[in-house]
């Protein structure tokens, strides 16, 4: 078995797409492998700014010789059939083999060098490489057919064990020899094999493997850091971003003025990250309070010096750290003068922003608002903003959000948009709603304004904070609520993968909003009440809730709280998993198959309004309950025709005790306690199937107890539809 390796070197490729590309030049070599019936071994793909690297280990030398045999007509069939056949196996008639008078195309194929199949492969490669951007050049892009890379391919390396795979991509042909470090080292290296690839890389200052750049970068950045005092402001994406920057990375601390501190922190940040891919760092770490373990050894103390001592700090510091691509001479004294003049243009043009921001009210700001349209249909964001706080106001008018103040609910909701239009935001569109936070309390606005400004778009996903402060909860769950109800109003609802408004996050807001705050209100009607019930299913089954339990229960229909549903729902699966739930649903299957077979619709079906309405439907439907009920009291307050089993006595004693204490209970949303009642009848029903004949030949006998059956799949569809239930 033979190791191969492929290198494909260009110029900068960026880095947001080396992930990408690695996952596709694996894809890509392993369907030609495939494709020539070789199986690959084990298959390592990595990244620099100037490489993509390929190492397949323990492919064969040759592919095994295959006879392929196809069946064709019998010997006399008709000679159209013998003539299509010969076309389509490619093969005259004296080159076909008779068995038991059939015809058979045997075709034999000689095994092939692998090192052969791999020359086919690579410009197959490079030619289906599905690069997001891609460029051509040279003398053959003048025409469309030239090969396109992500820059101008400019070497191959291609080796096979350690022959060379002669093959050419464009105008450029494969050999042994890759370029190191674009500083560091000058001139050509050659390559032997994957066995001295990555050291002899190396040791001319390129780091090929992408994770390993990360790691050096994640602990190198966070001891700078640490070593001047200060902690680094973990981020991950940052991490891997500079990664792809990097050939031979080395992180650099560096100051910038302190006066630029004045800027709330999120905008030094994002300038430092958007803008130059720098860290930042949080304030000098401070003794945490009564930790003092561990003597102060001078003033240069640190938590890297004296790590025994407690350390603690959260304030941003005037401190970044960046990544340069080069081991400097000076340490990189030059490298971080550079940087920190070009952060300090940015935060230049940051702190401006601030400034000028705040010379207008956010009230003023606001009134810009009417100049931008929100969609063609619904108008404004100003008439959208005044929709939200109308609606903010009611829902703490209303108690629906408790302890909520309506007149600071409306003024937070009236304000919401305002950053907008300011010159930060615009710079910054992630900051919005943040940077109405600040501007806020900047202008001595109450702080639950403020906050309620701030946080209004969250939960903006699924590991987003939910807010819990009366008034952010009251402007965030009108802001989302109105973007619903309006864009179903003009027929713009999301499909399939289409969901052009985020619709389905506003949903899922509104869900975990109410969920964690418990909030008891009708979320909507009609198509929007059904597109909420799909959200909360696909939330809950995230959250490991089974979805038949929650079929069951929205099975129910006309449950538009969804505080409730959800009790009844978490109330029903850990009833299920007991034993009398397991058993329950086994009687309730089996009473309900009996009663379909015997096409037996109970109470329900004699005043179902239609023949076609399902009767089960109609056992929680509150204007029909009633009835039910007073049939249901009626019919079993008779004295039967005859003398029950006892049995069948058990069952109706049980279901006479059962029934209202379920009902009391879902009266009272106390769901556990539906279910224990539910559960009392367990025994019972199992005791019934045990000892007594349904299908009675004496047809009183037979009526009575196919309706005491449906009485008890009316009592279990009190809590729930066991028949959506699986088990």
């Amino acid at each position: 078995m033979t190791d191969f390796l492929l290198e494909l070197r260009c110029e900068e490729i960026p880095a947001r797409m080396q992930a990408g590309a690695r996952a596709d030049l694996e894809k890509l070599f392993r369907k030609e492998l495939e494709a020539a019936g070789v199986t690959a071994g084990a298959i390592t793909v990595w990244s620099t700014p100037r490489r993509l690297s390929l190492i397949a280990r323990g492919l064969p030398e040759a592919t095994e010789a295959v006879r392929e045999e196809t069946k064709g007509p019998r010997v006399g069939a008709p000679p159209q059939a013998l003539e299509g056949f010969l076309r389509k196996s490619g093969l005259t008639q004296d080159q076909l083999e008779e068995r038991d008078g059939v015809l058979f195309a045997v075709v034999e194929k000689p095994g092939r060098a692998v090192k052969a199949l791999l020359a086919e492969a690579i410009p197959a490669i490079a030619r289906a490489f599905p690069w997001p951007k891609s460029m051509r050049w040279g003398a053959a892009s003048l025409t469309t057919d030239s090969i396109r890379w992500v820059r101008p391919l400019s070497g191959i390396v291609a080796i096979f064990g350690e022959e060379l795979v002669e093959c050419t991509v464009g105008d450029v042909a494969s050999g042994y020899m890759t370029l190191g470090h674009r500083f560091h080292h000058a001139g050509p290296i050659t390559i032997g094999s994957v066995a001295d690839y990555q050291e002899k890389l190396r040791a001319c200052h390129v780091i090929v493997d992408h994770e390993e750049r990360q790691n050096l970068i994640r602990s190198g950045a966070a001891k700078a850091a640490s070593d001047a005092g200060l902690a680094l402001i973990e981020d991950e994406g940052l991490v891997i971003e500079n990664a792809g920057l990097t050939e031979w990375p080395v992180p650099l601390l560096g100051r910038f003025e302190e006066s630029f501190l004045e800027v709330p922190p999120e905008v030094i940040q994002l300038t430092a990250r958007i803008n130059q891919k720098y860290f930042v760092c949080n304030s000098p770490l401070q003794l945490a309070e009564g930790a003092g373990v561990g003597p102060v050894s001078d003033e240069r103390d640190t938590p890297t010096s004296n790590p025994s001592r407690k350390w603690e700090g959260d304030k941003l510091a005037n401190a970044f750290v960046c990544t340069a691509n080069i081991e400097a001479k000076d340490g990189g004294a030059a490298i971080v003068d550079g940087n920190r003049k070009v952060l300090a243009a940015r935060l230049s043009d940051a702190r401006f922003f601030w400034q000028q921001d705040r010379k207008t009210l956010l009230a003023e700001q606001a009134k810009k608002l009417s100049r931008i349209t929100f969609h063609e249909k619904l108008g404004t964001v100003a008439d959208k903003v005044e929709r939200v706080a109308e609606l903010a106001e009611w829902l703490a008018t209303e108690g629906i959000v408790p302890t909520c103040d309506p007149k600071l609910a409306r003024q937070a909701a009236e304000l919401c948009k305002a950053d907008l239009v300011t010159d930060m935001v615009g710079e910054f569109p992630e900051l919005q709603g943040l940077m109405g936070g600040y501007y806020a309390r900047a202008e001595g606005l109450p702080n639950a304004v403020a906050d309620a400004i701030r946080d209004h778009y969250k939960p903006a996903g699924q590991g987003d904070d939910v807010p819990t402060a009366p008034v952010t909860v009251a402007v965030s769950l009108a802001d989302k609520l109105d973007t619903l109800s309006s864009f179903f109003a003009i027929n713009e609802k999301p499909t399939g993968s289409k969901d052009p408004f985020a619709l389905r996050r506003a949903a899922l807001g509104v869900i975990r909003l109410i969920e964690a705050n418990g909030l008891r209100m009708p979320v909507a009607k009609g198509e929007l009440l059904e597109f909420f019930a799909d959200r909360l299913k696909v939330q809950q089954r995230e959250a490991g809730v089974r979805h038949d339990l929650i079929d069951a229960v929205f099975a129910l229909g006309n449950e538009d709280d969804l505080v409730r549903l959800l009790a009844r729902v978490r109330a029903l699966q850990s009833f299920v998993g007991t034993e009398d739930g397991t058993n329950l649903l086994a009687g309730y299957k089996r009473a309900a198959n009996i009663l379909k077979k015997e096409d037996w619709r109970g109470i329900e079906g004699e005043i179902a309004r239609t023949g076609e309405e399902d009767p089960l439907a109609l056992v929680d439907d509150p204007d029909l309950a009633p009835v039910i009920a007073a049939k249901m009291a009626e019919r079993h307050g008779k004295e039967l025709s005859y003398t029950p089993e006892p049995a069948e006595k058990a069952l109706i004693d049980a279901l006479d005790s059962a029934e209202p204490e379920a009902s009391s209970n879902i009266e009272a949303e106390a769901f556990e306690g539906a279910m224990a009642a539910l559960a009392s009848l367990r025994a019972p029903i199992d005791r019934f199937f045990d000892e007594v004949t349904v299908n009675d030949e004496n047809s009183d006998k037979r009526a009575a107890r196919l309706d005491l059956l449906a009485r008890f799949r009316a009592a279990v569809h009190s809590v729930a539809d066991f028949s959506r239930i699986e088990g």
